[in-house]
Parts: C-alpha cells; structure tokens; sequence
C-alpha cells in the first residue's frame, strides 16, 4: 500500500517550509491537507466574570495549551488586570511553556513544564502543593485533571477560558485520504458529525491519550498515536506509519492501555495523604487527652 494522501485536522502553517508535516511531505512524497475540524475560541469577559473566579487570589496558573494562554492574558488586559511578577506558571508541555515567551519575560524559576504526559503534570503540581493554583481549561475538557486534584487535596479554582467550535465539514471527501491525523476528542466528534459510518472513514492517528480513547471508544482504526518514547510527535507518529505500511508491515490497531507510572504515583501520593491524615487525628487525640 503506498499513504498518498493524509488530513490534517489543524490550521495550515503560515510558512508551509517549516511546517514538520512540510518534511515528511517531501520524505515520503505524501499530499498534506490542513482542515481544523474545529476551532478553539477564548471566553468574553462577560463569560469569564459569570464564574466568579478571582485571577489575583491565586499564587499559580495550570495551562495545558497555547489558547488558553492566549485567553487567560487576554482576559487580563480586558479587565485591567495586573498579574503579579511573583506569578508561578505550571505547564504541560514545553511547547505551551515558551508560548508564554509572547506575554511574559521567561524565567526558569516561576515556569514549570512537564514532558507532555499527565503523570508528569502532576508530578509537578505536587512539588509546588502548597501554592493556590488556578486551572485554566477549555470546554469540553476532561474531568481526569480536576478530579485528580480533588483527590491529592490541592488548593485550586477551575476556571472556563476556552470554548471548541465545530467547522463546516461538508465539502470535505475524508474517502480521499488515506490518514486522518486527529489532535483532540472534539476533532473525533466532528468526524463521526460528517461521517457517522465508521466503515466508510479511512484510519487515523491521534495525539494525546484522551484523543486516542474517544477514538476508541469511537470504533474507529486508529494507526498511529503520540506521544509515546518512540513517537514524541504526531510527525513523528505518522512517520512510522508510512515506513511501515510501506515495507508492507501490519499495523495492529492501537487501543487505550493503562499508564502503571500514572496508577503508582495516584497511589502514593493517595497512601501519603492517608498516613499524614492518620497522624494529624492521632497527635490531636493525644493533645485533648487530661493531664494527671
């Protein structure tokens, strides 16, 4: 089988040249096309203000992506908003991390990035426990990252910055691809909006472990996943597919697996909240007991 022809649901590179998928086009000698299948746009302030949450109360913003980075400061010059030199910035990846280079002076010792996974992430966001953090999301999101805080007792206020809107899809012919590579749950739900027959869509890649479960969960083929050790990007993911499907390889179907280095953490940290709680009740009970 020769990959000719893959879909990107992304915008298209303002300079195509240097665009990762620019070489792996000329690699491979493959078509790319950008079509988002969706669009990301920030909150007015309006929407903001409704959730009553104050930027100033906390000590430490979570940003798992560039538009709500793009929001959060947006809605900071909106509402004349001063945010603090002393501000901590925890990030998911690297990437969202130097995007904050475009309103912030970058200094190692209130940035934080982790390596893109959500173990990672909350890995960091343990080391810095004792800050108030502010979580900055987009709707919809997963409820794993909240939940997880919840559960570790950390001090945080989630808060809506983003909203995904779903393009118009009609005019698009997804038989003519022979990859569609998809970067969001929101992108799997605008495909089986254009295409709800799961046997006519030609396979997909997938970035992130939620994108790769709703793909699942979807029924759809997926071929190829990032990040992984061996695949850190979505280039990188699709590269390996093309080699392979080339030299005539079979691909299984990829599928959600668990993360045992996620599970260990969530139980440590669990197990320690556990011990702490167990002494705190134990030295209280000995401090109320009479003295002879």
């Amino acid at each position: 089988m020769k990959v000719k022809k893959i879909l990107v649901s992304q915008p298209r590179p303002a300079i195509i040249e240097k665009s990762p998928f620019y070489e792996l086009s000329t690699k491979h000698h493959v078509e790319i096309d950008y079509i988002p299948f969706n669009r990301v746009v920030g909150v007015s302030l309006k929407e903001f203000r409704s959730q009553r949450v104050e930027i100033l109360t906390h000590t430490a913003v979570i940003f798992t992506s560039r538009t709500t980075v793009d929001s959060f400061f947006h809605i900071c010059e909106e509402a004349r908003i001063t945010v603090p030199e002393t501000m901590k910035y925890i990030c998911q990846t690297e990437a969202v991390a130097l995007y904050l280079q475009k309103y912030i002076v970058y200094r190692k010792r209130k940035i934080s990035f982790g390596d893109g996974s959500f173990t990672s992430l909350m890995e960091l966001l343990v080391k810095h426990k004792e800050e108030k953090f502010l979580l900055a999301l987009s709707e919809p999101h997963k409820p794993e990252l909240p939940e997880t805080l919840t559960k570790l007792r950390l001090t945080f206020d989630p808060v809506i910055l983003a909203r995904t809107v779903a393009s118009d899809l009609a005019e698009v012919d997804l038989k003519t691809y022979d990859l569609l590579a998809l970067y969001s749950p929101s992108d799997v739900k605008a495909l089986l909006g254009k295409e709800p027959e799961i046997a006519a869509l030609p396979p997909v890649g997938v970035f992130g472990e939620g994108t790769l479960r709703a793909a699942a969960e979807a029924g759809l083929t997926v071929k190829a996943a990032a990040p992984t050790p061996v695949a850190p990007s979505m280039v990188k993911a699709v590269d390996i597919f093309i080699t392979k499907t080339e030299a005539g390889e079979e691909i299984g179907d990829l599928t959600v697996a668990t993360d045992p280095r996620k599970e260990e953490f969530l139980r440590t940290q669990q197990n320690r909240l556990a011990k702490k709680s167990r002494t705190s009740r134990t030295t209280g009970s000995s401090s109320s007991e009479p003295k002879r």
